[in-house]
């Protein structure tokens, strides 16, 4: 996930400590009272820290717990906004009943190898609907991207601009160009839609949805009521559409 040490995730890493601490003190301090002995605060900083060092993945998942808990409440403000796509900008089943959006930038390494785990769920799941919501923050071409990924969105023929762009591997104009070539796209009409207000408008949407939603990095997925952060593969995306869906 082209996510970098942020202050947000800093901070979550912290509560996640905070609450290791807070539950292995109520741990033990029960267990010191069943025994009849005390803990004194070496001993117990002792005990903390080598389980940290045993066990540093749970720093990992209780701030990617705290992360996706506060993501939710952010997801029951927006509404249907998030699931709301820019008109074309959809993989799968344009009228598909079960929706996954992706927080996506052509960019992104992470992005480009989580494609393939996108392209085999909407080839398992029919009734898949990919909403695609354009962040372009990783790098300074990256806006430029984004903006013919819509505009090819306006001309229907975003799945295949959106394969190609990672295909190519690069966000330049060349790459971007060609990648409109092998789409089919208009250029001309392309380059023009590219600077259309809407399109901006979309963009900007999208960055203020992240920022609510506290997603800094890409990719970034919601299904339902979940936030997932990150380029977790296919089957737990798999996993999170079987729970929106209900089975």
């Amino acid at each position: 996930m082209a996510n970098p040490a942020s202050r947000s995730n800093f901070l979550l890493a912290l509560a996640g400590i905070a609450l290791l601490l807070v539950g292995g003190a109520v741990g033990w301090t029960l267990e010191s009272r069943r025994g009849g002995g005390a803990i004194d605060d070496a001993e117990f900083g002792s005990r903390v820290h080598a389980y940290i060092v045993e066990h540093p993945e749970v720093l990992v998942e209780a701030a990617d717990k705290l992360k996706n808990q506060g993501g939710e409440k952010q997801l029951a403000e927006l509404g249907d906004k998030v699931a709301q796509p820019f008109p074309g900008a959809v993989l799968g089943n344009p009228n598909g009943t079960v929706t996954l959006v992706e927080f996506t930038d052509f960019a992104c390494t992470y992005c480009r190898g989580s494609a393939a785990d996108v392209e085999a769920l909407v080839a398992a799941n029919p009734d898949l609907k990919v909403v695609i919501r354009e962040l372009p923050i990783i790098a300074p071409t990256s806006p430029d991207a984004a903006r013919w990924g819509l505009a090819a969105a306006e001309q229907g023929k975003y799945p295949a601009f959106h394969k190609a762009m990672f295909a190519a591997g690069r966000t330049d104009m060349a790459s971007i160009e060609g990648a409109a070539r092998a789409a089919g796209l208009d250029l001309e009409r392309a380059r023009k839609f590219a600077a259309d207000p809407r399109v901006t408008a979309e963009i900007e949407a999208n960055v203020g949805m992240a920022r609510k939603l506290g997603v800094d990095g890409t990719p970034a997925w919601v299904v339902g009521d979940e936030l997932i952060v990150g380029a977790v593969g296919r089957d737990a995306l798999a996993k999170a559409l079987a729970k929106a869906r209900g089975s």
